[in-house]
């Protein structure tokens, strides 16, 4: 894992370099998997005392006070001192977020900011975007996803796509996720970032004996797939049933040779079976004439692209 020092160091290095505003985007939320969720925090020191500040705030619920408490090795009795904590490598600081706090830490890097405390207010404050709308229009750009809760009406969860249907989202921590898990709903280009394509992201050659959030991801494209990996899951150890699992789907999609390693063909393979999103039926835009101010607001309600034109 790496600290806070050494991601301001790669984001110096990267802006030197003259890299886009979507690659230090990208490679900055990749550097920063495995970094710890904390609600309501956006871009603090991982420290007990910044910790306990979240945890009393008003607003908070029991469950999440309860996990920002467990989380922590200082907190819950287990260490008396942060030394030895995996969020404290080499003796240096990680920063903590909760899922809209990680995005606004994130874009900061290159100076994208948004306005909005929540996932729902960044979502209806128009002033943060170029565009936005429902998850199968999302062009394959680096931008923001949204889960659309329709029963509470409000947007609950929020993560970085970073292209080809890849997500990077700080949910207990920050992990990987893909955009066609039927949880996301909607995307929203930020203003200020560049309209570059997205940057090809190196893959790594996987093998048995590899270890780290690349096996993760592809553990997770596979039991997208429906791939068995059983009891294990996605642990982020490319073991046997990994292996095994990898030569089914080579298998079965016909990427040759069938031996189990995960490298370029089979990666491609995965980015197009697992991570992109699905295709969708025919859609269409419906004009609905002679609504009331009372009736519009409810439409908008069920469906936020929703927007009026005087008659």
């Amino acid at each position: 894992m790496k600290s806070a020092a050494e991601i301001d160091a790669l984001v110096k290095e990267w802006v030197a370099q003259g890299q886009t505003k979507s690659y230090i985007v990208i490679n900055t939320a990749i550097a920063e998997l495995d970094w710890a969720y904390v609600w309501g925090a956006v871009g603090a020191q991982c420290t007990p005392s910044k910790r306990e500040y979240y945890m009393g705030r008003s607003s908070i619920g029991e469950k999440d006070r309860e996990n920002i408490r467990k989380s922590c090795p200082v907190l819950n009795g287990s260490q008396s001192a942060c030394n030895g904590c995996k969020w404290y490598p080499g003796g240096q600081r990680t920063l903590i977020d909760d899922c809209q706090g990680f995005a606004k830490q994130v874009f900061s890097r290159v100076g994208v900011s948004f306005a909005g405390g929540g996932c729902t207010s960044m979502w209806n404050n128009d002033s943060n975007w170029v565009e936005k709308g429902q998850k199968a229009q999302m062009p394959n750009k680096v931008c923001l996803v949204f889960q659309w809760n329709s029963s509470q009406q409000n947007m609950q969860h929020v993560g970085i796509h970073i292209g080809d249907g890849v997500i990077v989202e700080c949910s207990g921590t920050v992990k990987y996720n893909n955009v066609s898990k039927s949880a996301w709903t909607h995307y929203a280009l930020p203003k200020g970032m560049d309209s570059m394509p997205v940057p090809t992201v190196d893959r790594p050659t996987l093998r048995k004996g590899s270890t780290g959030d690349w096996v993760v991801l592809c553990q997770q494209d596979l039991l997208t797939l429906g791939y068995d990996l059983s009891p294990y899951g996605a642990d982020g150890k490319y073991g046997t049933k990994t292996v095994n699992a990898v030569k089914k789907f080579q298998t079965d999609y016909d990427i040759k040779p069938y031996d189990g390693i995960c490298g370029q063909k089979t990666w491609n393979g995965l980015i197009e079976y697992a991570e992109k999103p699905s295709p969708t039926t025919k859609l269409y835009t419906v004009h609905i004439p002679h609504q009331t101010e009372e009736q519009f607001n409810k439409l908008k309600s069920v469906y936020p692209d929703a927007y009026k034109t005087e008659e």
